[in-house]
């Protein structure tokens, strides 16, 4: 199975956390992904929001590094991991936003791009950048179509119901033939989009259960059927402290593997940078020995 990790410090949810990351910076973050490089992890993520309502910010949290910037920041500092965003809410850009923005990130980072990307669920936000909220769903699948014809192409086409374009030079574009698009959300419907227009899912606030009924659900259809690749199933796993509680983590790992899960999202629990450091070793030396 493959391991990321939810990069600490560029986002600040109440929910998940810890008390550390309120007063780090760019040390600490520099420090965890190169550990997370030399130790061989699949990917680091960040994540969108452009501007949270005060009120929801208790819930969903405030702190929201801008992703093209942090990492692209993060290409800088690292050789080998992916580079994620978990997730952009395509209803706030235009595709070729997107694949321009993105495409120069996976130019140089060497073809490290993973392009996720969500529904969005934040109406006071949809409004305030003066994105339709109602039509999002449909907006989203068009958009999906948009990237994917676009993303890797330095003269893309395409006409669909929300978006077209011809005649348009994109450059630079990303180098990867196919960059992965991850589909996120807590929903059967998320599941959908991604076998229908993606690379991978990414569910979040899921339990493995609900997980493995919506993928063997998902796995009777013509969708699923038609697919030529198979599907990335990426989950997030919250909480772990192989350190100090490697039998738990390690149950945790195999109840998200026997759910369907082909990679997983962490996070740890930790004191500081430095322990978080720890947690990365002892958690691929755990895996490494299940």
């Amino acid at each position: 199975m493959k391991l990321g990790i939810v990069t600490p410090v560029v986002t600040l949810n109440p929910r998940a956390h810890a008390p550390w990351e309120e007063t780090a910076g760019v040390d600490e973050l520099v420090a965890v992904a190169r550990e997370a490089d030399g130790l061989g992890y699949d990917f680091l993520t960040c994540s969108e929001h452009v501007a949270v309502p005060e009120a929801v910010a208790p819930l969903r949290g405030s702190r929201y590094w801008d992703p093209g910037v942090t990492l692209g920041f993060l290409a800088a500092v690292t050789e080998h991991v992916r580079l994620a965003t978990y997730v952009l809410v395509l209803g706030y850009h235009h595709p070729l936003e997107l694949a321009k923005r993105y495409g120069t990130l996976d130019r140089v980072s060497g073809g490290r791009l993973v392009l996720g990307v969500g529904v969005g669920s934040l109406r006071e936000e949809f409004e305030l950048l003066g994105a339709d909220f109602e039509g999002r769903g449909e907006h989203a699948d068009d958009a999906l179509r948009a990237l994917r014809a676009s993303l890797s192409r330095p003269r893309p086409a395409y006409a669909g119901s929300h978006h077209a374009f011809d005649g348009f030079v994109v450059d630079p574009c990303a180098v990867q033939a196919r960059v992965p698009i991850w589909v996120g959300g807590r929903t059967a419907r998320s599941l959908r989009r991604a076998v229908e227009l993606a690379d991978g899912w990414s569910p979040f606030q899921v339990e493995p259960e609900q997980v493995a009924g919506w993928l063997a659900r998902a796995r009777d259809t013509e969708a699923w059927e038609r697919r030529a690749r198979p599907l990335e199933v990426v989950v997030q796993a919250r909480h772990l402290d192989p350190v100090g509680e490697p039998g738990a983590t390690r149950d945790a790992v195999a109840r998200h593997g026997a759910a369907g899960a082909t990679a997983l999202a962490l996070r740890f629990t930790s004191r500081s940078a430095g322990h978080l450091l720890e947690q990365l070793l002892a958690m691929r030396e755990l895996v490494a020995t299940a």
